[in-house]
């Protein structure tokens, strides 16, 4: 009887082991086939993550294909070292001497006979601009002729007159009468002369006989002509204006100086400047004048300053923003808006000259920089040790750039 208790025993309990471990043994396999299948869906959601990011374990990396650079509109440019200064801050405009803008009307009224310009035309001093005819300029030379014969034969009659005079055989009442009708007839000689001189007229062709049916208009100064007022045939009272000239090459900058900041400015210094035609392009004058009356509104002084302007690129009444020159330094600067800023701290994206991991792609890599003077759109920057100085920075398009750059480390961390 004990012999079969222990029998009974003994199998039981193998039975019972047996059914242990078969559920053990598929579950491990189980477990171990979908550790498998994770790992492997893993390598293929990292492996389809290509082009918007950097390459595995590679921080602040963005890769761009040729044609995401063209359609983000990404620009690159070398840095460079520039002049920059904590100075005065200013805002003006491009103005003329008034020696320097001419606006020309006839001295006598008439109809405009030929225009011999048009606007845009560069010109030099005493160039006939148009004709004007009429006929009081005919009547005028013909008064000139008349008295002018008239004149001769009144200095002969003086003369002569004078001369009894002298010999006691004239009364002094002749003579004094000749002397008055002379000296009265040369007067309007004269002036009948300088008139037609400032017609345009050479008073010696006059007297020979020649009479010109119209007149000159010229310039009197060299420059470009900026307005033409008239057209053929029309009736041109006197001084009306017809056209207008201006010399661009003697502009000079304008600027409104606020009251806190005049005991700074003083004549012959430095300003570096720019104008809206050329954003990228800093300009450079020299304070020639500084004004003595205030304007009330805002309450500033004006203030002259000298300008470069041989190419003639630059136009009168061009807004410009600059700034006075007190203390200046040359350091490496970009652009403000290639500066992105997380927290406190600044970037600048820069191209990874080591080049890309494929084809058609480049490759762009985020540095931190720390910041100084901000000065006329530009912002100083002191790049990691170890940068090239010939590297190439992002310019425009840098905040698109961190934008892809955090979209990809999302995706990574997924």
């Amino acid at each position: 009887m004990k012999n079969i208790i222990l029998i009974s025993t003994v199998l039981f309990t193998l039975m019972f082991m047996s059914c242990n471990d078969a559920p053990k043994s598929e579950l491990g396999h189980n477990e171990a086939e979908g550790v498998s299948k994770t790992e492997a869906g893993g390598e293929e959601a990292h492996g389809e993550e290509e082009g918007g990011h950097g390459e595995e374990g590679e921080e602040g990396v963005v890769v761009l294909s040729t044609q995401q650079i063209e359609t983000i509109d990404l620009e690159t440019r070398t840095l460079e070292k520039r002049n920059l200064g904590n100075n005065i801050k200013v805002t003006g405009r491009l103005e003329l001497y008034p020696q320097d803008r001419a606006n020309i009307s006839p001295f006598v009224g008439g109809n405009v006979r030929s225009i011999k310009v048009i606007e845009g035309d560069e010109v030099r001093k005493g160039e006939v601009l148009a004709y004007l005819e009429h006929p009081d300029i005919i009547s005028m030379q013909q008064e000139y002729q008349e008295k002018n014969d008239e004149l001769v034969f009144l200095k002969q009659d003086f003369e002569r007159k004078q001369t009894l005079y002298d010999k006691g055989v004239s009364s002094g009442k002749e003579f004094q009468m000749a002397q008055s009708k002379f000296r009265s007839t040369t007067s309007s000689v004269n002036g009948l002369k300088s008139k037609l001189r400032l017609l345009g007229i050479d008073p010696s062709k006059v007297e020979e006989g020649q009479i010109y049916s119209a007149i000159p208009i010229s310039t009197p100064i060299s420059g470009f002509v900026d307005e033409v007022m008239v057209s053929l045939g029309d009736y041109v009272a006197p001084q009306s204006k017809m056209f207008t000239v201006s010399d661009n090459s003697e502009l000079h900058l304008d600027l409104k100086v606020y009251e806190k900041d005049i005991p700074k400015v003083q004549v012959g210094q430095k300003i570096h400047f720019t104008v809206a035609s050329k954003p990228d392009e800093l300009l450079t004058a020299e304070v020639h004048s500084i004004g003595k009356t205030f304007e009330e509104d805002p309450k500033a002084l004006h203030v002259h300053a000298d300008i470069d302007n041989k190419n003639g690129d630059l136009l009168p009444g061009m807004y410009a923003e600059g700034r006075i020159v007190q203390g200046e330094k040359s350091g490496f600067a970009v652009p403000e808006e290639a500066i992105v800023k997380e927290g406190e701290q600044s970037y600048v994206f820069i191209v990874d000259e080591d080049g890309a991991p494929e084809e058609n792609k480049m490759k762009y890599k985020r540095i931190p920089v720390s910041t100084g003077v901000n000065d006329l759109g530009f912002v100083e920057v002191n790049l990691p040790a170890g940068t090239p100085e010939n590297v190439k920075i992002v310019t425009n398009g840098a905040y698109t750039l961190s934008s892809e750059m955090v979209k990809g480390e999302l995706e990574h961390g997924h």
